[in-house]
């Protein structure tokens, strides 16, 4: 069996990016155990599947890849069974959306960001 089990997202504060992801989010917070000079921090959605482990960026490339990880693409894409509820919540939260919400064959979809400028699919699949 093999499966993923986590993507690192780079991000400037640890408890800056636990905030966004336990926050508006709505992802739970799985670990948080400090190490040598860093903490390994890994937040999932509320029903489970792939985590992100929040990687405190450490030097001048790693700076720079905060938020162009995806190289200015949707790269995180993020399945709900209720795409009107959770954007209203992530709204509230102050999430910024870039655009209205589209129905497109594979489901209603919208592009928004993190707050470091990472872009995300938010998506309710379709059927």
């Amino acid at each position: 069996m093999m499966r993923l089990g986590a993507v690192s997202l780079v991000v400037p504060d640890y408890d800056e990016a636990i905030a966004f992801f336990t926050g508006p989010m709505g992802f739970d917070l799985a670990e948080d155990v400090a190490m040598e000079g860093k903490r390994w921090v890994r937040v999932v959605p509320p029903s489970g599947g792939t985590g992100l482990v929040l990687a405190r960026a450490d030097g001048p490339a790693q700076y720079a890849a905060i938020g162009a990880q995806g190289g200015g693409r949707v790269w995180l894409f993020l399945e709900t069974d209720d795409f009107a509820r959770d954007a209203a919540r992530m709204k509230a939260g102050g999430v910024v959306f870039e655009e209205a919400p589209r129905h497109e064959p594979y489901g209603v979809v919208a592009v928004f960001r993190d707050p470091w400028g990472n872009r995300w699919d938010l998506i309710e699949p379709a059927g």
